[in-house]
């Protein structure tokens, strides 16, 4: 199907969804370059790849890839009461 068959509905959906994919995959890119390697759940280059496979993998990578601040053991949960 060509661009110009396609309703003004069509194409406006069709533009929002490539732009909520392209900001996913955006964000997920950021975040796996700039994240230290122990807040990365896995390989980063699988990661890498991953993104790759729309729109799963960025959307996989900012669920289940990365480690949230408050999942990591800090000081005190190494101190007993």
């Amino acid at each position: 199907m060509r661009w110009e068959e396609l309703s003004k509905r069509q194409q406006g959906l069709l533009l929002a969804l490539v732009s909520v994919e392209m900001a996913l995959t955006a964000a997920a890119a950021v975040d796996l370059a700039f994240s230290p390697g122990d807040t990365v759940r896995g390989r980063r280059g699988l990661w890498w790849l991953g993104l790759f496979v729309q729109p799963v993998g960025p959307t996989a990578y900012l669920l289940w890839g990365r480690r949230r601040p408050w999942s990591r053991p800090g000081p005190c949960a190494a101190r007993s009461p």
